[in-house]
């Protein structure tokens, strides 16, 4: 199965010797006192009886892999997503560039890509029957505000008429492609999604992990609780972080940031908390490295840098740091 390589000239194409896919986690959970009903459940069909009492599982995720047959690297890389997303943030950009799976599957690595608990793949459960809550809906409005696009208030439905911040790097001509990628989530399903991901970890860890947003607080409490299972980790643009409490500081990590966070109340506040965990991590003698793209004369940048015109820029520059981590460990 051959591949573009994307970080050498000189270097063959990527040859994979297995691809696959697996669930990790859940439990089974048993419904009763549900309706019988009679339902037409296929196009052209006759109704039959659907009835929902009987035994689900619940809460796993689901993990795609590709496994090459020379990797580069000792462990593999995995991919954590944000909010409201699945896996789809890593394979291609709404604009139809190669992602970052495919920039860090021709560096050299094995890959694992996460749909995290009721999210993608790894599908839903009833609710409120097993999901005690409804389901939260994103829209293009808020996308625009919280992945920093344009001032908040500034989208509108026509493209002409929107008003993004200047040098963005998302290309916008392709927001209805991110919106729709878009699923619906859960907000009170943390320890389930936790406890999905560790079994994943379990099953091929150590692994260097690439996380985002939502993602990325995970991973900060994943890297405390089972430090066992990383190699390193780098998060993008965490949604605030839990205390650096622990053995964090047992693992490298790398925080990445871009462009307009000042602009916004929410995201000054998620950067003041992570900027508090980098120093309890450093406190504790823990490997850790800022990467701030504004800081570093990369402007632009969105919360979704891994979809932004110089995504495989950004890639590199963690790539490196992949790189020199593995090389001093």
């Amino acid at each position: 199965m051959p591949f573009k390589n994307r970080t050498s000239e000189d270097k063959p194409g990527v040859s994979i010797k297995e691809a696959g896919s697996f669930f990790a986690g859940g439990r089974r959970v048993t419904l009763t006192g549900q309706p019988v009903q009679k339902i037409q459940v296929a196009r052209n069909a006759p109704a039959r009886t659907v009835d929902l009492n009987g035994d689900y599982i619940t809460g796993q995720c689901y993990v795609q892999y590709l496994l090459q047959s020379a990797p580069e690297f000792d462990a593999p890389l995995m991919f954590w997503h944000g909010g409201g997303m699945t896996g789809a943030t890593w394979e291609s950009t709404p604009d139809g560039r190669p992602g970052w799976h495919n920039f860090f599957l021709n560096a050299g690595f094995d890959t694992y890509l996460c749909d995290a608990v009721e999210r993608g793949r790894a599908s839903w459960s009833p609710y409120p029957q097993i999901y005690k809550d409804n389901p939260v809906f994103r829209t293009q409005n808020d996308v625009w505000t919280m992945f920093r696009f344009g001032p908040a208030g500034a989208y509108e439905s026509e493209e002409s008429a929107r008003n993004p911040f200047d040098g963005i790097r998302f290309p916008l001509n392709a927001l209805d492609i991110l919106g729709a990628q878009l699923v619906p989530r859960w907000t009170t399903h943390a320890e389930m999604t936790l406890d999905a991901y560790y079994q994943a970890l379990a099953r091929v860890g150590p692994v260097w992990l690439i996380a985002h947003s939502q993602g990325g607080n995970f991973a900060l409490e994943a890297a405390a609780t089972h430090p066992e299972f990383f190699k390193g980790v780098v998060v993008i643009e965490p949604a605030s972080a839990p205390p650096a409490t622990g053995k964090a500081a047992q693992v490298p990590h790398l925080f990445v940031w871009g462009d307009f966070i000042d602009e916004f109340a929410i995201w000054t506040s998620y950067r003041a908390k992570a900027d508090q965990y980098v120093d309890q991590l450093r406190s504790q003698g823990g490997s850790v490295q800022l990467l701030d793209l504004p800081g570093e004369g990369i402007t632009g940048n969105t919360h979704v840098m891994m979809m932004d015109d110089n995504s495989d820029q950004i890639a590199a520059l963690v790539l490196d740091w992949i790189r020199k981590t593995a090389q001093s460990a």
